[in-house]
């Protein structure tokens, strides 16, 4: 009985994928993954963690579609060897392929905002540096070259990726604007819009990068503050629902027991 079911769902399948993909599928699939309504936000996050390559997009949304077929092909076949109705593992299936798709997806955000964090992290240290730099009378470019051969994390990798942009022809505020534009940080961005606006119009960068690099600490600080803030809530959960109904009832056991006894009396 299981086999007669099994047989008929794989010959399905195969069969909706010949007529949706045609004698190509592996071109035709490439074209509907282009072609997707959330193209710009997923490409807009594979950049952020560093996939600037225009096949990663593909890459990323294949390996996401494929992993949930299996998945869901798995659950479709679990309820038809335990003896379960196909309708059973249908919706099992489907569930799970959904289930699979949305965590790949939670995955890469989760991904995005350590991104984002880390860089926030690293920008105050190395906004000093780049400042340091420049009072020591190295242009902006050259600055920026010496933070990214010498630092390490992803902010000194998007300072390289401008230098490397530049070397190729790219304006240096054009590179430093999209720089901007691809991370999505606050802090980022309004560095970028002051370097582009003090490197066109011959401003001093000393005094702005050191009132950059203030504000960031102090941003830096209240994040810091706002999560132990957020621990120390955490904390009182267990103190408040499980040590402290204890406690009373170790002090309160004695005279109940005493209750008892005089009532029993």
């Amino acid at each position: 009985m299981k086999a007669s079911i099994l047989i008929p769902i794989l010959f399905a399948g195969s069969g909706a994928i010949w007529i949706s993909f045609g004698a190509n599928p592996k071109l035709e699939f490439s074209k509907r993954i282009a072609k997707s309504k959330d193209r710009t936000s997923t490409a807009n996050k594979l950049l952020e963690i560093g996939k600037d390559n225009p096949k990663d997009f593909e890459i990323y949304r294949s390996r996401q579609i494929l992993l949930s077929a299996l998945i869901g092909f798995a659950a479709l076949l679990l309820p038809v060897f335990l003896g379960k109705p196909p309708a059973i593992g249908l919706l099992f299936a489907i569930f799970a392929a959904s289930l699979t798709f949305v965590a790949i997806d939670q995955d890469l955000s989760k991904r995005v905002k350590k991104q984002r964090i880390m860089i926030d992290a690293e920008f105050p240290a190395v906004i000093e540096m780049y400042s340091l730099a420049l009072s020591a009378g190295e242009t902006p470019l050259v600055a920026m070259e010496r933070i990214a051969t010498s630092a390490n994390g992803t902010l000194a990798k998007e300072f390289m990726r401008v230098v490397e942009q530049v070397r190729n022809g790219k304006a240096f505020h054009l590179a430093l604007d999209e720089m901007g534009r691809g991370l999505d940080s606050l802090l980022i961005r309004r560095f970028v819009d002051s370097l582009i606006i003090a490197t066109l119009r011959g401003a001093p960068l000393t005094e702005v990068l050191q009132r950059h690099a203030q504000e960031a600490r102090e941003a830096q600080r209240n994040r810091v503050m706002g999560a132990a803030a957020k621990a120390e809530i955490s904390m009182m959960v267990p103190v408040v629902f499980l040590i402290l109904p204890i406690s009373i009832l170790f002090a309160l056991w004695p005279s109940l027991a005493n209750l008892n006894l005089i009532s029993g009396v």
